[in-house]
């Protein structure tokens, strides 16, 4: 088992989950966060941390596509070991269906991260 980040986290990307990570597995996209498969322990402190629950474990229902991203992006991405800014807008996107497919972006963030 490991934890995921699904789609509720596009656009909100609050980062609650990041500091109280103890194996640093959170990897930061232009409007996402993701967990790396290989390195989360599965203690699952992120979980409760997150106030949209764009955290689950991956044995919760049907998410085979989000441990494939996670783990295709956390690759990509830079490592990122500190809570950063959240977007403006995160609230507005709170509950905007269909965010995936809609707006989500393959690319790292235009700042460079704090690890």
């Amino acid at each position: 088992m490991t934890y995921v980040v699904i789609e509720a986290c596009i656009k909100c990307k609050l980062m609650d989950c990041v500091e109280v990570c103890p194996v640093d597995c959170f990897y930061e996209g232009e409007n996402m966060l993701v967990i790396s498969p290989e390195e989360c322990i599965d203690c699952g402190v992120c979980e409760p941390e997150c106030p949209v629950e764009a955290i689950l474990p991956d044995t919760e229902g049907d998410l085979d596509k989000w441990v494939e991203i996670n783990g295709q992006y956390s690759e990509l991405w830079p490592n990122i070991t500190k809570k950063g800014e959240p977007p403006a807008d995160a609230d507005d996107w709170r509950d905007v269906p269909d965010k995936f497919e809609k707006h989500f972006s393959p690319k790292p963030p235009e700042h460079p991260t704090d690890s």
